[in-house]
């Protein structure tokens, strides 16, 4: 009996204890979860869904978003605060933190929406050593302002991507070398990509061309280039004298025109979406290097324009490099200029802070506007002399002598013409060609030393006929002409330094005619514009001598398969030694008849 009362006390006990823990639970707080969901949607900046970007949270839980930019990640911890790291190859890396008052109380959730800005542009190019014959130049250290790096390989190439669309300044450094910069414009990439190559060991003191390049520069030796094919102020002005796209290098666009030789602006596709707008870099150019002096301190452009008005010019100008500076720079002769007009227009730059040094002179066009800009600025001719030269006329100045005031070659060009190094020259042009097509014959004569590309022509009455086979031929006038074998008709002339192993001249060449005679003459004018006309040494030579120290001769045969047929002329010039000479090859009117007499160059040498 003891033991029942036992079991109903302990069974009324835990009923007792059950309804007071019952009775306690009914008062418990609810359980708030340690952890949460962050969601949200990803766009770009245009608001456009972007999907597979990557979402990473700072302890490592990662999702990826779907084709409508939005993305949720589970059991993030609330208790503290999480980073969320945004990344696709393609844009720039964005990141959001998200702290535990973000979370929604009730439904624990937070929500981050991002903006991605996108980054997919790639800048490339190659690195070359300028002072290494432009090989390609590793170990280059291409450095971006946003902090982006590359660096070039064994080939000289380098590649820096995931870059937003926007303008930079890349710096390309190593060791040894002077760092260089270059800009590149948002307008620069096409399909997102922008091409910036650099030259190390050098700077560009004219688009792409360094000062080392620029050394190379051909030289203007003498004081007048003429360019086009139109008879303006003939025969001064004609096709077969304007000699311009031979003896000049140009850069960017340039054509050859009836109405001169014409720089123009570079509108092909890629310039219209890409070329940035310059008032400091040319986009076409000219370019040479000329020794100035008080008798040609004074550059004329002859020119006119096409695609340009009043309201749209073309816009030009003049640049001076002086590489014997310690850091040479391509100073500006004056304000950029405007012209727009069909009429032919001088315009004169004074280079007398040059005088006394040889420098590169650039004649160029800038490119004023973005998308389809059209200008062309047509060069008629580029002069030197001691003042402005206007219009067609020529150059003016001091007469040699008295015989020679009409010669058109005075004192200071003789003074000024610079000293030709090359002692050979021919004739015969590689391609032969006619007025519609001679730009491509005269431009093969810089290949050959052609005696057109090497010596100045003086058209004074006459023109030439640059093809024919047998040689480069200059001649006189026909019925109505003067007999006169003191001044020529038409002539060469270049400037030799005249030395032991320099000083003899050998003419090979021929006539086309046995009845009539071709009168020529080989005359030398020193820098003080002493005169002396020079008559042929050999004995054997064909002809005889004429009135005025002239040469008269006929002989038909020669061609470049048979150059032993042509009359050779051989002249002592050993009087002038240690002297810079003047040196004119001339044919002259020398009988009273009504044919023309022509002297076809095979070719003039200097040994």
């Amino acid at each position: 009996m003891k033991s029942l009362r036992n079991i109903s006390k302990t069974l009324l006990l835990f009923a007792v204890v059950g309804g007071m823990l019952t009775a306690s639970g009914c008062k418990k707080e609810p359980v708030i979860p340690t952890t949460g969901t962050i969601t949200g949607k990803v766009t770009d900046l245009d608001g456009t869904a972007v999907s597979g970007v990557g979402v990473t949270t700072s302890s490592d839980l990662s999702a990826t978003t779907g084709t409508d930019g939005t993305y949720s990640i589970k059991d993030v911890t609330m208790a503290s605060t999480t980073t969320l790291t945004f990344t696709k190859k393609g844009y720039l890396t964005t990141s959001a933190t998200v702290k535990q008052s973000n979370f929604d109380a009730t439904t624990y959730t937070a929500t981050v929406n991002v903006s991605m800005e996108f980054a997919g542009a790639r800048i490339t190019g190659k690195v070359t050593d300028a002072s290494n014959g432009d090989a390609s130049l590793s170990g280059v250290t291409v450095s971006l302002t946003s902090g982006q790096t590359a660096t070039t390989g064994t080939d000289g190439t380098y590649s820096i991507e995931d870059l937003p669309l926007d303008g930079y300044t890349l710096t390309f450094s190593k060791g040894g070398y002077s760092s260089v910069e270059k800009t590149v414009a948002k307008s620069d990439f096409v399909s997102d990509v922008a091409t910036v190559n650099a030259q190390m060991g050098a700077k560009e003191l004219l688009p792409g061309l360094t000062a080392e390049q620029l050394k190379e520069a051909d030289v203007w030796y003498y004081d007048e280039y003429r360019g086009g094919r139109n008879g303006d102020e003939y025969p001064h002005w004609d096709w077969s004298c304007d000699f311009m796209c031979t003896q000049m290098t140009f850069k960017g666009w340039m054509e050859e025109q009836n109405e001169g030789t014409t720089l123009q602006i570079v509108n092909d596709d890629d310039a219209q979406k890409n070329a940035p707008v310059s008032a400091e870099n040319f986009v076409s150019y000219t370019y040479g290097s000329k020794m100035i002096t008080a008798d040609c301190k004074v550059m004329t452009l002859l020119m006119r324009t096409h695609a340009a008005t009043e309201d749209a010019p073309a816009y030009f100008g003049v640049k001076v490099i002086d590489l014997s500076e310690a850091d040479p720079k391509a100073d500006d002769i004056g304000e950029t200029k405007t012209l727009a007009s069909e009429d032919y227009k001088s315009f004169d730059f004074d280079l007398s802070a040059y005088v006394g040094k040889q420098v590169v002179i650039a004649v160029g066009l800038y490119r004023m506007a973005t998308g389809d800009y059209w200008k062309q600025l047509v060069l008629r001719r580029i002069a030197f002399a001691p003042v402005k030269v206007d219009g067609f006329s020529w150059i003016d100045g001091t007469a040699i002598n008295d015989d020679m005031a009409d010669w058109k070659l005075t004192k200071e060009m003789v003074r000024s013409t610079m000293v030709q190094p090359v002692h050979t020259f021919t004739g015969i042009s590689p391609v032969s060609g006619d007025r519609d097509n001679y730009a491509d014959g005269y431009k093969s004569w810089r290949g050959v030393n052609h005696i057109a590309y090497g010596w100045a022509y003086m058209p004074r009455c006459k023109d030439t006929e640059p093809f024919p086979g047998e040689g480069f031929i200059i001649k006189t006038n026909g019925g109505g002409t003067a007999v006169n074998t003191a001044v020529p008709q038409a002539y060469f002339y270049t400037k030799f330094a005249i030395a032991s192993g320099a000083n003899k001249l050998t003419l090979k060449c021929r006539t086309f005619s046995s009845e009539v005679a071709t009168f020529f003459k080989i005359t030398v004018i020193d820098e003080d514009c002493n005169v002396t006309n020079v008559l042929p040494v050999n004995k054997d030579a064909i002809g005889e001598k004429a009135a005025g120290n002239c040469w008269k001769f006929t002989n038909e045969k020669g061609d470049p398969n048979t150059p032993a047929d042509y009359a050779t002329f051989e002249y002592d010039l050993s009087t002038f030694n240690g002297k810079n000479v003047v040196v004119a090859l001339g044919v002259y009117k020398g009988e009273d008849n009504d044919a023309e007499s022509k002297l076809a160059i095979y070719s003039v040498e200097l040994n």
